[in-house]
């Protein structure tokens, strides 16, 4: 009779056990198909095994009752836990989140870089990957084409630039925020650059901090700048507000720089009259509409015209290339 009832209760517990999508808690915790707590079934089990290899029968008596409380009631203790140090029963929360990829695209109107036009006042295709993780290290890859290396003067062709860079940014304290690293601009194609200048790849470091919407950055080349060569130690100063106005997809936003060349060859053009350092200054407004970012931006620069940014194309037109401009521009995120 005990070997037919203990039997009963263990077909019982599996049943339900089977048929339940539930954790091992409440699996243990719940009636069975019998309509008696699982965790009864298994303690009976067990005390009554207990009994049959002493060659008695279990008995319900007062003492009996307290002794099947207590081993009930560790049990559940037991499984709780065990169920808590099992992989994948901890809580969700404890979990890092997965890293995150993204990719942007955009169409700009005039592609202007610390004031200067990078597309000679002309319209650019841009776009580029990003990867950031949960620790604050992120890298990423940007293209846009240019037109400025063979508007001043290098011969061949080269109309592609893209940028790579890698860093660290996290926040501290109260809503304040830091972000260094080093990025890499390339200038894709076979071109050889006038007499006395390189080519224009370009390697900097950078570290920044930040305050609520406000930052200030500087940025160090290590080596060969924008087609200047041995310019290690030109740096770029610069300080940034971007201000949400809130619950509008409204941004405006101000930027001042300062582009100042280091080296004998810099030296050297500053003799001659074409001084390559200024000072440069932006403000924008963006509009989120729906994932696409919609941006108008002035720039100026007080670069001297007629001087180092000032370039006569191969038809005899003569642009500043670091006088007053406006962009329109548009980015989708996805």
């Amino acid at each position: 009779m005990v070997h037919k009832t203990a039997g009963a209760h263990e077909i019982g517990a599996h049943i339900f056990c089977r048929n339940q999508a539930a954790t091992l808690i409440h699996c243990f915790i719940s009636k069975n198909n019998f309509g008696t707590d699982a965790a009864d079934v298994i303690v009976r089990i067990m005390l009554s095994r207990s009994q049959l290899k002493k060659g008695t029968m279990m008995k319900t008596n007062k003492a009996n009752k307290v002794s099947f409380n207590a081993a009930k009631s560790k049990l559940l203790t037991t499984l709780v836990l065990a169920a808590l140090a099992v992989p994948g029963v901890a809580m969700a929360a404890d979990a890092p989140p997965a890293p995150a990829v993204t990719a942007n695209v955009g169409w700009v109107s005039n592609y202007v870089f610390r004031g200067i036009t990078q597309t000679v006042g002309k319209p650019a295709v841009q776009g580029g990957f990003d990867y950031a993780h949960s620790s604050g290290f992120y890298a990423g890859v940007w293209g846009s084409n240019v037109s400025w290396i063979t508007g001043s003067g290098a011969t061949g062709d080269v109309s592609l630039e893209t940028d790579t860079y890698l860093g660290i940014r996290n926040s501290f304290a109260t809503d304040f925020s830091y972000d260094v690293g080093l990025i890499r601009y390339n200038y894709l194609g076979s071109y050889t650059p006038p007499a006395g200048f390189v080519k224009a790849d370009t390697a900097e470091m950078y570290g920044s901090i930040g305050y609520k919407w406000i930052s200030a950055k500087l940025s160090y080349a290590l080596g060969d700048f924008l087609t200047v060569p041995s310019a290690s130690g030109t740096t770029y100063l610069e300080v940034n507000a971007s201000y949400p106005v809130a619950d509008s997809g409204v941004t405006v936003g101000a930027h001042y720089g300062k582009q100042k060349y280091k080296g004998t060859p810099a030296d050297a053009l500053v003799a001659a009259g074409f001084d390559p350092s200024y000072s440069d200054y932006k403000l924008n407004v963006t509009k989120d509409f729906s994932g696409y970012l919609v941006g108008l931006a002035y720039s100026n620069t007080n670069a001297k015209s007629g001087g180092y940014y000032t370039y006569t194309s191969t038809s005899g037109q003569t642009k500043d290339w670091g006088k007053s401009a406006v962009a329109l521009s548009v980015v989708h995120s996805f």
